[in-house]
């Protein structure tokens, strides 16, 4: 299946369970967060909030540099809460899955926004 034949198909389940409150790059996004954390694990687990969290702001530094929470904002996410409700949005699309006792919650209050995405980026470049 093309790329944009499965993203097309994904974005119409979410919208199908209420996910228009996001652009749907985020929900791309998160999927591609998911990704980047899975890939740096020893081996593929189930994550909690709290990591899929942080890595969502890594990610957004590696891809977004200092824009990075301008770009995320621009999308609707404020906050580490807005990653658990794209995230149960996805499951309940079916587009992911959850383990007992995980909740939306779990990513409220992981990190405050501006704090760690504009004031903890970590300069990389260099002069010639």
């Amino acid at each position: 299946m093309h790329d944009l034949q499965f993203a097309d198909g994904m974005l119409a389940r979410l919208r199908a369970s209420g996910g228009e409150r996001y652009d749907p790059r985020g929900y791309l996004f998160l999927l591609a967060a998911i990704e980047y954390l899975q890939d740096k694990l020893d081996k593929r687990r189930h994550v909690s909030g709290a990591e899929l969290a942080w890595a969502c702001r890594d990610l957004a530094h590696a891809r977004f540099g200092l824009l990075a929470r301008v770009v995320l904002e621009c999308w609707g996410i404020r906050s580490t809460a807005d990653f658990g409700v794209m995230v149960f949005t996805m499951v309940e699309a079916g587009l992911l899955s959850a383990q007992p006792g995980d909740r939306a919650e779990d990513f409220a209050g992981v990190y405050e926004f501006v704090l760690a995405l504009d004031e903890t980026y970590a300069w990389s470049w260099r002069p010639e």
